[in-house]
Formats: C-alpha cells, sequence, structure tokens
C-alpha cells in the first residue's frame, strides 16, 4: 500500500502540473481577446476625433462658400451704386452694403476660429494616431508571446500525460476512482500533505493518533473533514 501512495503522491504532483498549464492555455486566448478589446476600443476614440475633425472641415467649407456668396452680393451691391436716384435710396443702399460687409466680417472670424478648432484637432489626431500605431505594435507583440507559450505549455503536456498514464496503469482501480472523485471535488487537490497534526488540503487539526497513523505512510487514510487522501513527507 505504501507503494501505491506514492503513486497517488506522484499522480497528484503531475496532475497539478497539467492542470496548471491547462489553466494557462485556458487563459491565453482570454488575455488576446481583453487586449484587443482595448484596442478596438481605443480605436472606436480616435475615429471619434476623426469624425469630429471631418465635421469642423465640412462646417469651414459650408462657411467659405457663405463667405463667397457674401462677396458676391456686396460685389453686385456695390455694382449697382451707380443706379441709384435718389438719396434716400443712396443711404438705404449704403446701410445694405454695411450690413452685408459686418456679415462678411463676422463670417471670416468664424473661419478663423474654426480654423483654429481643425489645427487643435489636427495635433490631437496626430498624438492619438501615434499612440494607436503604438498599442497596435504592442498588442501584435503581446499576442505573438502569449500564442508562443501556449504552444510551448502544449509540447510541455505531452510528456506530462505520457508520464499520468504509467502511473494510473500502476495504480488501483478502485484507488484511482476514489481519486478522481477527490480531485473533482476538492479543485484539483485530492492528495495532501500532513504537518505538525494538520491537513494542508483543509488546514484543520487531525487526532493525534491519526497523525501518529499517517507518519507511517503504510495504509491510505483520508482527512476527517476535507476526505483528502493525506501522507506525511519525511517518511515516505
Amino acid at each position: 500500500m505504501k507503494e501505491q501512495l506514492k503513486r497517488l503522491i506522484d499522480l497528484q504532483q503531475i496532475d497539478s502540473k497539467i492542470l496548471d498549464k491547462k489553466l494557462m492555455i485556458d487563459k491565453i486566448p482570454l488575455g488576446i481577446a481583453e487586449a484587443e478589446l482595448s484596442l478596438n476600443t481605443f480605436r472606436t476614440d480616435v475615429d471619434k476625433i476623426k469624425q469630429r475633425l471631418d465635421s469642423i472641415e465640412r462646417k469651414k467649407r459650408d462657411k467659405e462658400r457663405a463667405l463667397d456668396d457674401m462677396n458676391e452680393r456686396i460685389r453686385k451691391l456695390k455694382a449697382r451704386t451707380a443706379e441709384i436716384k435718389t438719396n434716400k435710396e443712396y443711404q438705404a443702399h449704403l446701410k445694405e452694403i454695411e450690413s452685408a460687409e459686418k456679415e462678411l466680417y463676422a463670417l471670416e472670424d468664424e473661419i478663423l476660429g474654426v480654423m483654429e478648432e481643425i489645427d487643435s484637432s489636427s495635433k490631437q489626431m496626430r498624438l492619438e494616431e501615434a499612440k494607436l500605431k503604438t498599442k497596435e505594435d504592442n498588442i501584435r507583440e503581446l499576442k505573438k508571446k502569449l500564442e508562443r507559450e501556449m504552444l510551448e505549455a502544449e509540447k510541455e503536456l505531452l510528456p506530462l500525460q505520457e508520464t499520468r498514464s504509467k502511473i494510473v496503469d500502476a495504480l488501483d482501480n478502485e484507488l484511482y476512482d476514489q481519486y478522481i472523485t477527490l480531485f473533482e471535488s476538492c479543485k484539483g487537490l485530492a492528495v495532501t500533505e500532513v504537518r505538525e497534526e494538520i491537513c494542508l488540503g483543509c488546514n484543520m487539526n487531525i487526532p493525534p493518533q491519526l497523525f501518529v497513523e499517517v507518519k507511517k505512510n503504510e495504509e491510505i487514510i483520508n482527512c476527517p473533514q476535507c476526505r483528502r487522501i493525506l501522507y506525511y513527507k519525511n517518511s515516505i
């Protein structure tokens, strides 16, 4: 039975390594997905800045067309000046030209303001695009690194699984079934050490007489609290 217990301990160690590798492999796609989500969120933010810049540039073009129209209107108004016959009509005409010129100056000021907005947004756009490129490069390298780690972990699983098969073949069937039941119900820890009368699986005390028996490592003994299989390291 001592040999069977030794095999159970070896099996637990192998299964712990296999479990760690599988957990790491399972986490890698999640890590890649989280990185890509972060990148896509950043891309969306950059797109919003670009859309705002496009909107401001359209606004500038609209105002420039309005400015051209106003210049044309003023040109036509001034061209009609010579046709005016009375002083009253002439004064009204001058006021109309003056009003149009005020609108023209206001449009010019608005265009200057829009141009400042474009300049500010363009600078922000260049900065964010540079950040985006850096982020894309970093995530590309991260994906390569994680994919390499996944391939390496998958390679390391093969010899571990081969060793596991050999141990299982040498184990008593009923004992293996008990181990698997405990492994599944005890979160991957079916066989655990006892140290100073404490089960390191559940951190509970075991009776002194039971500890004496466990120290012999001559039979399969379960923890009275968590039911894990117990062993004493110093005499195995």
